[in-house]
């Protein structure tokens, strides 16, 4: 018997189920982050500056309604397919943008990070929001 086998009914909502707990488990570290940053403008522009970013305070805008507005829509699945690959691209980016310095083992885990989350993201796009999300309303 497969692992795969289940109940008649009971495994698209045990999928949809576990696509929601994906969906708020990847959104929470991007609306913490991007209401973080949209808070604190001065100091995220600041080490967007050390970076060497272009713009530094419009950077943190851009980057802080990215990650506010791209949360939220992975939260409650709206246009889900398109915004996980969008996050997926922005997290890959910002990995190589801000975590570089792979000598030093944290900067590894957090570039090792960024990558595992754009997976995560990569998957949702593939399988897209699941029954408990605005995209399932909206046909």
């Amino acid at each position: 018997m497969s692992i795969n086998t289940s109940v008649a009914g009971s495994g698209a909502s045990n999928a949809s189920t576990t696509i929601l707990l994906g969906r708020v488990l990847l959104a929470v570290i991007f609306l913490l982050s991007g209401f973080g940053k949209l808070t604190a403008i001065a100091g995220t522009a600041g080490y967007f500056g050390s970076l060497g970013l272009p713009l530094p305070t419009v950077t943190a805008i851009v980057v802080g309604l990215i990650e506010l507005l791209g949360g939220l829509a992975i939260l409650v699945g709206f246009q889900t397919r398109a915004v996980a690959w969008v996050l997926a691209i922005f997290t890959v980016a910002t990995g190589l943008v801000a975590h570089t310095g792979w000598a030093d083992q944290m900067q590894m885990i957090q570039f090792l990070k960024n990558l595992a989350i754009a997976g995560g993201f990569l998957l949702l796009a593939s399988s897209g929001a699941g029954s408990y999300s605005v995209d399932a309303k909206r046909g």
